[in-house]
């Protein structure tokens, strides 16, 4: 059964929820779904752009049969090479063997890698700037390297100012009948899954993300339609903004994270304590316990907030294994440009906190606040007191 929305009077969204997916990209918790975006363009030339998962392939090819009427889709615009977009392409050129693929010369070294089997199809290999025009409809293409694999694009619409986004610009979360943004309180309810989207997903790639937005500033956007989440017609200033300050690694709000390991409490105690005494100081505090909470979470609120302490005990010589985890994940998606404070515990041969500075090296313009505060199994009077003097040190750090 078919189940597209309309988006312009020749503009079809034509992709699929998922609802099933526990773990994205086999990592990344999705307990609200998916949606995997797809778009038909029916211009004088017929014009899909991208493909599906093969989850919901299904509905894709019902979507695209329906509205297509008989017609062979003129052009496929591969914008992104990743499974979850790509996976269907084979299937679609089986059906449709005379429509042409429009690619850039990367994706079309990519698309003999991942289908051999594909031989003898028929390519347009574009590049920065060139142009197809479709009948009513002007398409130009911008290289988006390392946003996030090297041989993405998005595709622009001068005659009405849409930009197809490819991965950029996307949120976790199925749509749940709803295709643009404004149809949704998105900054409250989905906000939260558009930051983890993004930190998790293309965090690391600040700079190619930066220079992108560079080059789609220019063109006088009016529409966006992503490969995940909801197509912007409103407000597309704000969500831009948001992009800018991730991309740049700049904090959102002025706050503290709070991130603790514990095994038998005595080191989220001494977190609450200093929670506490932030938030009478006047800071917007969020905790989470690491033993609980996925880091794909807390990397999204280390994102947002312009402060952070990492609290642990010492395990096995070295520091506890989510904590581990976590910092490793920090480090690996480029988080820098931060206010950090280390809390460690240790009964005899305190050694976290070492351990936790060195997976927390490699980033960048980190203001690390010295000395860190050691707990001696439990938090004494003199721990209390070195906990109430970190408080004021972030306090004073805004």
């Amino acid at each position: 059964m078919y189940c597209y929305r309309s988006i312009a009077e020749d503009l079809f969204w034509i992709g699929g929820n998922d609802r099933r997916l526990c773990c994205f990209e086999a990592t990344y918790p999705v307990p609200q779904g998916v949606s995997y975006n797809a778009y038909l363009l029916k211009d004088d030339k017929t014009v899909v752009f991208d493909t599906v998962d093969q989850k919901v392939g299904r509905t894709y090819f019902a979507n695209l049969a329906h509205l297509l009427e008989g017609r062979c889709p003129d052009y496929l615009i591969v914008q992104h090479m990743e499974p979850d977009h790509s996976a269907q392409i084979a299937d679609f050129l089986r059906l449709y063997p005379q429509t042409t693929v429009v690619c850039n010369q990367k994706t079309k070294t990519m698309l003999q890698r991942f289908f051999p089997e594909l031989t003898g199809i028929n390519t347009l290999i574009v590049s920065e700037g060139t142009v197809l025009e479709t009948g009513h409809h002007s398409l130009s293409f911008l290289m988006a390297p390392m946003v996030h694999w090297p041989e993405v694009m998005m595709t622009f619409d001068s005659s009405t100012g849409t930009l197809f986004s490819a991965d950029a610009f996307g949120t976790f979360g199925a749509l749940n009948g709803a295709l643009f943004a404004d149809e949704v309180d998105f900054p409250h309810e989905y906000l939260p899954e558009a930051r983890r989207y993004y930190t998790n997903i293309v965090g690391k790639y600040g700079v190619p993300v930066t220079a992108v937005l560079k080059k789609a500033g220019a063109l006088g956007i009016r529409m966006i339609c992503p490969l995940h989440g909801f197509v912007w017609r409103e407000n597309i200033d704000w969500y831009i903004e948001k992009y800018t300050r991730w991309s740049s690694y700049t904090p959102e709000e002025t706050g503290v994270l709070i991130a603790y390991a514990s095994v038998y409490g005595n080191t989220e105690r001494a977190a609450e304590y200093l929670a506490c005494r932030l938030r009478e100081g006047g800071m917007q505090v969020v905790m989470y316990d690491t033993s609980v909470t996925h880091p794909s979470y807390i990397l999204a609120q280390a994102f947002r907030f312009s402060h952070a302490v990492f609290a642990a005990p010492t395990y096995n010589g070295g520091v506890f294994v989510t904590m581990e985890t976590l910092l490793h994940d920090l480090a690996a998606h480029g988080y820098t440009n931060r206010t950090v404070a280390i809390i460690e515990n240790g009964s005899w041969a305190p050694a976290a906190a070492k351990e936790m500075k060195n997976l927390l090296a490699g980033c960048k313009n980190l203001k690390m606040l010295e000395p860190a505060v050691t707990v001696p199994s439990a938090a004494s009077e003199q721990t209390r007191t070195q906990l109430e003097e970190l408080a004021q040190a972030l306090i004073a750090a805004k």
